[in-house]
């Protein structure tokens, strides 16, 4: 089961996906071009502690982060 955690002021919502369901995997690359078009940075673990920066969904990742845009002041 994948999952797509998305960061924000109140948290983090965590949305479960099976990457052998076609409706769901739809919908997680849906919410993935929705989220990073609002100015979220996506990010996906690479090995224990480490992350990579994505631009594209990858329909392999176990697990997705979603970071708000930062605002300075």
């Amino acid at each position: 089961m994948a999952m797509q955690i998305v960061m924000d002021h109140t948290g983090d919502t965590r949305h479960y996906f099976s990457t052998n369901d076609p409706e769901a995997l739809a919908k997680a690359e849906r919410r993935f071009k929705e989220l990073t078009g609002l100015g979220f940075t996506a990010a996906v673990r690479t090995g224990s502690g480490e992350v990579s920066k994505i631009r594209s969904f990858d329909p392999n990742a176990e697990e997705t982060l979603f970071f708000p845009r930062l605002v300075g002041g």
